[in-house]
């Protein structure tokens, strides 16, 4: 992981972010000491997570007014 300054980051912002899309990761730095603050990485693709069913079993309960009109399926779409 390279190190770059607040001021470096700046003026090469175009040219770092290609850095970044071909994979490699960029550390700023920020104050008198250099203290790195932010990392730059690739994204990731975010893997979507199936909802557990009966998570809340025995802590929560439900209940529905008899108004409440939804279907099974488009409740668990939600």
């Amino acid at each position: 992981m390279e190190i770059m300054t607040v001021g470096e980051f700046k003026t090469q912002f175009s040219a770092v972010l290609k850095r970044v899309l071909a994979g490699e990761e960029i550390g700023i730095s920020y104050g008198k000491n250099k203290e790195i603050v932010a990392r730059l990485v690739p994204k990731t693709p975010e893997k979507k997570q199936r909802r557990r069913i009966g998570l809340l079993e025995g802590k929560a309960s439900v209940r529905f007014s008899k108004d409440f009109n939804i279907t099974d399926q488009e409740l668990l779409s939600l």
